[in-house]
C-alpha cells in the first residue's frame, strides 16, 4: 500500500481490514500459500506492507493503538530498495538518518525478509551495548523488534519445524540454516560470516577501528545506521568517503553507498514540528544535540564554521518562499570543480540567476573527459560562464578547451560557452574595496582577506545569512522586521536538486581562522573529512572572476 505525503496518516481500520482479507485468502488454499512464498520471495517492500507491524509505545493512553500495521511512506520505500540493492550488489552501505525515522524497523523487517524467503540467508546484528541488540520483553531492543516480528505474520510464512524455541537470546535460527545472530560493542563481526550485517547506531561506537576490522572478513554487505555524532570519526569518514544512493540505480561495488533519512522525508514532521523542539532544545542548553540527531549536522558542536547548517536550510527552495522573479535572459554561470586525485570526484553547479539549478558529480581522473562532460552538462543555455578549477590536473581543462574550439568539426560546441580560470590561491577581487559596503570603517578587502578562496566562502556566507534573515523575516521575526534585501544578494537550493542532503553537509564543513597577518583563512577539509567537491563548484559558481583577472602571475598569492 503505497501513500503520499498528502494521504498520510493512513486509514489503520481499512488497512487491517484488508490485512484481514489477505490472510482468509492466503490460508483457503495450499497454492495460495505457495504463490504467496513464490511472488515475497522477490519483493520485501510488498511483504512489508502486506504484513509487518510495528510499536509505538507513545500511543499508550490516547485514541491511538500501540500495535499498528507498518505501513511505509515513500523514503521508507526507498530505503528497502537501498538495502536490497546492497545487498544484490554484495555492498556496503551507509544510513545517515534523522532520529524517529523508523530505521531500525524497517531494517529488522527486511531481516525477517531474508530469513524467511532467501534459502540459507544469514543477518547480523551490532550494537554499542548488549541491551541495545537483545532484552526479553524489551521492545527498544532490535532482537524482541525481530521476535515481535515474527510473531506477527501468518504461521504459513515460518521455515519448517519453526517454534517460540528457535528465538531465543540474540539468536534466531532454522532448521534449513538460515539465521539472524546477534553481538555488541567490541565483540561485534567475531561471529560467522553472514549475508549482510547491520550496525545500529554505527557512530557511536567505543572502538570502531577494530570493528571495521573484524567485519572486513565477516561479512561482504554492512550496513551502517546512525544519527550523526561530530566530525573525524569512523561512521563520519565512511560517510565522506561514500557515494549517495538514488532510487531506481544498482548500488556501487567497491563503495560505501550513501543513503540519508532527512526529518523532511516524513510525512508528518512539518518545518512547525521542527521548529517547536528546535524551540524546546533551546531553551534546555541542548540544541547542539538536536542539530545533530534531528538536523544531521556533524558540526553542530565545532566552532568557527563558515556557514552555519541553520542558514544552509533555510535557504532550500527560498526562491518560492520569496517570490523571486525569474526570467529567460538571466544569467547563467557554473562553477567545475576538477577531482585531484585518486578517489577524488569532479563535481559541476551551474545557477540561473541566484537559484541553483544543477549540481552533479562523477569519477573520471582525465580532464579531457571532465571538460567534455561540463560542456554537455550546460547545453541547452545560451552564454554560459564555467568557473573551473586551473590548479593542478585542473590546469588540463584549459587544453581541451582550445583542442574543441580548434577542430571545426567541435567549435561550435563551444559557441555560448566561456571557461574562465579560478585560482583558489589568488589574491581577493576588488582588494581596495571595503568589506562592507559604503562602509568606511570596514577593513579593505586586501586585508581582511587572505586569498580568492576566502573571499568567495565569505561571500557565500553572506550570501545564506541574507537569505536566512529574508525567510525569517518573512515568517514574522520581530529582529528582522527593519531588514531589506534585494534578490541578486541571496541564494536559493531547489528541494528537487538530486545530491542536496551532500551538498549540505559540504556547505557546512570549512572551517574559519585568522593567519599571522589576522586575514581571514578558510579550511574547507578539517581533519576527518573529504575535499567538498560540490561546495567547491558552488562557491566558483557564485563568486564567478573575470575572463583577464588572474592571467599576470603577479598577482597569485
Amino acid at each position: 500500500m503505497m501513500l503520499q505525503k498528502t494521504s498520510w496518516p493512513p486509514d489503520y481500520v481499512r488497512v487491517w481490514l484488508d490485512r484481514k482479507a489477505r490472510y482468509e485468502d492466503l490460508i483457503s488454499s495450499p497454492a495460495h500459500i505457495v504463490g504467496a512464498i513464490e511472488y515475497y520471495r522477490t519483493r520485501p517492500v510488498e511483504f512489508i506492507e502486506d504484513w509487518c507491524q510495528t510499536v509505538d509505545p507513545r500511543n499508550a493512553g490516547t485514541d491511538k493503538p500501540t500495535r499498528l500495521p507498518l505501513i511505509l511512506f515513500p523514503h521508507q520505500r526507498d530505503f528497502i530498495e537501498f538495502l536490497h540493492e546492497c545487498m544484490k550488489g554484495e555492498t556496503g552501505g551507509l544510513v545517515e538518518k534523522s532520529r524517529d525515522m523508523g530505521a531500525t524497523w524497517l531494517a529488522v523487517s527486511f531481516s525477517v525478509w531474508l530469513f524467511l524467503f532467501v534459502p540459507g540467508a544469514t543477518v547480523g546484528w551490532g550494537s554499542r551495548k548488549e541491551a541495545l541488540v537483545d532484552r526479553i520483553g524489551d521492545m527498544s531492543s532490535i532482537f524482541e523488534k525481530i521476535r515481535f516480528q515474527l510473531r506477527s505474520i501468518p504461521r504459513q510464512f515460518w521455515p519448517v519445524k519453526f517454534t517460540e524455541d528457535n528465538m531465543s537470546f540474540m539468536r534466531i535460527w532454522a532448521a534449513s540454516g538460515e539465521s539472524i545472530t546477534g553481538e555488541s560493542g567490541d565483540d561485534i563481526g567475531r561471529g560467522g560470516r553472514t549475508l549482510i550485517y547491520f550496525k545500529d547506531e554505527s557512530a557511536h561506537y567505543e572502538h570502531p577501528e577494530s570493528i571495521e576490522a573484524a567485519l572486513g572478513d565477516t561479512t561482504r554487505v554492512q550496513i551502517d545506521i546512525s544519527s550523526v555524532n561530530g566530525l573525524g570519526n569512523v561512521f563520519h569518514r565512511k560517510r565522506e568517503a561514500g557515494i549517495e544512493w538514488f532510487p531506481g540505480r544498482p548500488a556501487v561495488k567497491g563503495k560505501t553507498n550513501v543513503f540519508v533519512m532527512d526529518w523532511r522525508d516524513h510525512p508528518e514532521k512539518t518545518q512547525t514540528w521542527h521548529d517547536e523542539r528546535e524551540a524546546k532544545a533551546i531553551e534546555d542548553g541542548l540544541l547542539h544535540i538536536f542539530r545533530q540527531e534531528v538536523d544531521r549536522d556533524y558540526a553542530a558542536s565545532v566552532e568557527g564554521v563558515v556557514i552555519p547548517a541553520e542558514w544552509v536550510r533555510t535557504a532550500i527552495d527560498a526562491h518560492v518562499r520569496l517570490k523571486f522573479v525569474e526570467g529567460d535572459n538571466d544569467d547563467v554561470t557554473a562553477g567545475l570543480d576538477v577531482a585531484d586525485g585518486s578517489g577524488d570526484r569532479n563535481a559541476l553547479a551551474l545557477r540561473k540567476n541566484v537559484v541553483l539549478r544543477k549540481i552533479e558529480e562523477w569519477s573520471a581522473r582525465d580532464t579531457a573527459v571532465t571538460t567534455r562532460r561540463a560542456i554537455t552538462a550546460v547545453e541547452g543555455h545560451e552564454r554560459v560562464s564555467v568557473q573551473y578549477d586551473c590548479i593542478g590536473v585542473g590546469s588540463g581543462v584549459k587544453a581541451e578547451v582550445n583542442r574543441l574550439r580548434d577542430d571545426e568539426d567541435t567549435c561550435m560546441l563551444l559557441k555560448d560557452v566561456g571557461f574562465t580560470p579560478w585560482n583558489a590561491g589568488a589574491a581577493v577581487l576588488h582588494p581596495d574595496r571595503h568589506v562592507v559596503p559604503f562602509d568606511h570603517k570596514s577593513p579593505l578587502n586586501k586585508d581582511f582577506y587572505r586569498n580568492l578562496k576566502a573571499q568567495a566562502w565569505w561571500e557565500l556566507r553572506r550570501r545564506f545569512e541574507r537569505t536566512h534573515r529574508a525567510i525569517r523575516k518573512l515568517e514574522g521575526n520581530p529582529e528582522q522586521a527593519n531588514f531589506t534585501w534585494e534578490q541578486d544578494e541571496l541564494i536559493s537550493l531547489p528541494s528537487s536538486l538530486p545530491l542536496l542532503r551532500t551538498l549540505q553537509k559540504e556547505l557546512s564543513q570549512p572551517t574559519m581562522d585568522k593567519d599571522t597577518r589576522m586575514r581571514l583563512v578558510v579550511d574547507k577539509q578539517p581533519v576527518g573529512t573529504r575535499s567538498p567537491n560540490l561546495a567547491d563548484a558552488l562557491v566558483m559558481c557564485y563568486w564567478p572572476v573575470g575572463n583577464d583577472v588572474y592571467d599576470n602571475m603577479d598577482r597569485w598569492v
